[in-house]
């Protein structure tokens, strides 16, 4: 059984690696793990690590078992200075990579900063080409997830730190023009919203601070909360022993992955409650993939179980 190894990854830099996204490289035949960059071992004042950050890049070459630091994603910046990037949301739609990442001006030490989603492409994932900044509904909006439904309709779901930290979805036919829906998921504050089709149902998990909730829906209009959350009970494998966070799904024909990071030594005490360089192991994230079950129509996790994890190549 080849057993998905335990941490799955630390970045070698700055030991940050969060918000994970995984994508097929079809140029190189690999499997690319894209993440937020923070700078966890860099001594700032308040959350300015967290801020300052590129999109980190670990590939495999040998469906999964082992990956490899590549740097970080080039070419971002389109305005001057440095600033910050989060949370990519990656597709490959007719011959072009799009990215959807969360963006904030600046190196900011609080999270008082404005948020926008940015449009970029790429037709080799190394070289990209700035698009827009999505006019969305407000100038705090982080955390895209992009999926073609039934109808060829593209929507994207992200959070509106403005209005509530709840997911707004927005419309699209050709994945540059957006139009707003407006409100999806408003039951509880929450990030980081990911979505996709498995086993007849649309799901959605979403980071709410402990562990992440599980949405249901047979149309990706109308969602409905199951009771039992994942990830919110800490497991036994290495670096794994907390809540899990802001995740992405791989689904592969009848067998999904879930891909998510663990602050393995967080200590709200240690991190909150002034502008103090905060401890380096305190900031460290790790990442981490389990496999996904569907019993009697609830979706479980089981971080604990061993699981032969292989993720098949594209074409």
């Amino acid at each position: 059984m080849n057993q998905a190894p335990a941490p799955l990854f630390r970045d070698p830099i700055h030991d940050g690696a969060a918000d994970p996204t995984v994508i097929w490289n079809y140029q190189e035949k690999s499997w690319w793990l894209l993440y937020t960059n923070r700078r966890a071992n860099v001594a700032c004042r308040g959350v300015a690590w967290a801020h300052g950050t590129g999109i980190g890049i670990a590939s495999s070459s040998d469906q999964g078992h082992t990956w490899h630091y590549r740097g970080t994603l080039q070419g971002l910046e389109f305005e001057h200075g440095r600033n910050t990037f989060w949370a990519p949301e990656v597709l490959w739609y007719a011959g072009l990579y799009h990215m959807y990442v969360s963006y904030v001006p600046g190196v900011p030490h609080d999270f008082s900063g404005t948020g926008s989603i940015v449009h970029m492409t790429s037709r080799n994932l190394w070289d990209w080409q700035f698009e827009s900044i999505l006019p969305l509904t407000s100038d705090r909006v982080i955390d895209a997830a992009v999926m073609q439904l039934s109808d060829n309709r593209w929507r994207m779901w992200y959070k509106d730190e403005v209005n509530q930290s709840h997911t707004y979805a927005a419309d699209s036919d050709d994945l540059y023009n957006w139009t707003i829906q407006g409100p999806v998921i408003t039951d509880c504050a929450h990030e980081g919203p990911n979505v996709f089709f498995w086993q007849g149902s649309y799901w959605m998990v979403t980071d709410f601070g402990n562990g992440l909730g599980v949405y249901r829906s047979k149309d990706a209009e109308t969602w409905k909360r199951q009771v039992n959350n994942i990830l919110d009970t800490p497991g036994q494998r290495t670096d794994d022993g907390v809540i899990g966070g802001h995740a992405d799904v791989e689904v592969q024909g009848d067998r999904a992955f879930i891909f998510y990071f663990t602050h393995p030594d967080w200590d709200r005490t240690r991190i909150y409650g002034g502008h103090e360089n905060h401890p380096d192991d305190v900031k460290r994230t790790s990442l981490q993939v389990a496999e996904l079950e569907i019993r009697n129509g609830t979706l479980m996790c089981d971080r604990n179980k061993a699981f032969d994890f292989t993720l098949r190549r594209q074409g």
